[in-house]
């Protein structure tokens, strides 16, 4: 029996065990650095806000998923960029 996974469930894993992960650290580390410092600066507090937003799509993205509520195209689209995304990073 051939075991592939599908892109759903690849985005679905991709999601769970990496990217929101790693978004949950840098905002941990950030609030760290936040509380260090007993200050935020401007741009300290829009990257807290831009990842914020970014964990919360993607819990949402998760959940679509889960509801089977994406289209294969939006599914294959939202992985190349994701991938991409963690490719820049690395």
């Amino acid at each position: 029996m051939e075991n592939t996974m599908t892109s759903a469930q690849k985005l679905k894993n991709l999601l769970e065990l990496e990217i929101i992960p790693d978004l949950e650290v840098a905002i941990d580390e950030l609030f760290a650095a936040i509380d260090k410092a007993k200050t935020a600066s401007k741009e300290q507090k829009e990257d807290l806000e831009e990842m914020r937003e970014m964990r919360t799509e993607c819990f949402a993205i998760v959940e679509e998923l889960g509801r089977d509520e994406l289209e294969d195209d939006e599914i294959e689209e939202l992985l190349a960029e994701l991938i991409d995304m963690k490719t820049e990073e690395d």
